[in-house]
Order: structure tokens, then C-alpha cells, then sequence
């Protein structure tokens, strides 16, 4: 019965199959082709920027009229190292933009000191007229 069998499949035409590993490996190099050409298409345009180099030892300047405005967590306020009452900042910071040739103020403040403090100095800083205002970033202990 086997061989009867098998000499009726023998004359069928033989069904179709589709191989899946040929067509994994045709997709995945049409996949990489198009990734590789689209990142070729890509120009990356930038602007080349001269980067300061670090100084080892930062020496201060003797000749920098710069006012160092630190503000503590207390809510008091230093002007120099020297303690001042916060309602003393604007007639000094006018009377400093008066005195100075290019007046210059660096507000700091420490780890804990509130955003008003800071606001409320940069709006007397604004008053008084002067342009260039820095803000430190680095902790620096309120007083030193």
C-alpha cells in the first residue's frame, strides 16, 4: 500500500514553498543599506568654537573694581566681605556706578539663600544702571 502511495505522489507537480532565511538575510541588508545612506544624507553643520583653556591658580585681578554682592540664607546681604543691610544696596550700588569706570557686580549666594534675596538684588542692580551682571554658580561661603 506504501509503494501505491508513492507512486500516486510520484506524478503530482510538487507544491511551492517560500523560504523564510534568504528573504531574513535580503531585508536585513536592504535594511542597512537604507539606514547607511540616510545618515550619509545627513551634513552636520556647526560653528568652530575656541574653547578658554583652564588656569591652574586663578589669581585675582588688583586693578578689578568688581563688587562681589553675596547673599546669605539669613536674608543678609555682604557687599566686599562686608556686611550690609539689604535696603543699603541701592544707594551704594548708584554711588559705586558713579565712582567706577566700568562698573561691575557679581551676585553669589550660598547653598540655601532664597530666589527673592537674588531677584531683589538684580532689581536694585537694574536700577542702579549698571550693565554688566554676573551670577556665580560655584558655593562660595557667604562673607569670604
Amino acid at each position: 500500500m506504501y509503494t501505491q502511495i508513492q507512486d500516486a505522489f510520484a506524478g503530482a507537480p510538487k507544491r511551492a514553498r517560500i523560504e523564510i532565511i534568504p528573504l531574513i538575510d535580503v531585508i536585513f541588508f536592504l535594511l542597512a543599506t537604507f539606514v547607511l545612506f540616510t545618515l550619509s544624507l545627513n551634513k552636520i553643520q556647526s560653528l568652530p568654537v575656541d574653547l578658554p583653556q583652564a588656569a591652574t591658580v586663578a589669581r585675582p585681578n588688583p586693578e578689578d573694581e568688581t563688587v562681589v554682592l553675596q547673599l546669605s540664607e539669613a536674608g543678609t546681604a555682604y557687599w566686599n566681605k562686608e556686611l550690609v543691610n539689604t535696603s543699603e544696596l541701592g544707594p551704594r550700588l548708584a554711588t559705586y556706578r558713579l565712582a567706577a569706570v566700568s562698573p561691575r557686580v557679581l551676585i553669589s549666594g550660598d547653598d540655601k539663600a532664597s530666589y527673592g534675596a537674588a531677584v531683589h538684588a538684580l532689581d536694585e542692580v537694574r536700577k542702579a544702571g549698571i550693565a554688566q551682571v554676573s551670577i556665580e554658580t560655584a558655593y562660595r561661603p557667604p562673607g569670604r
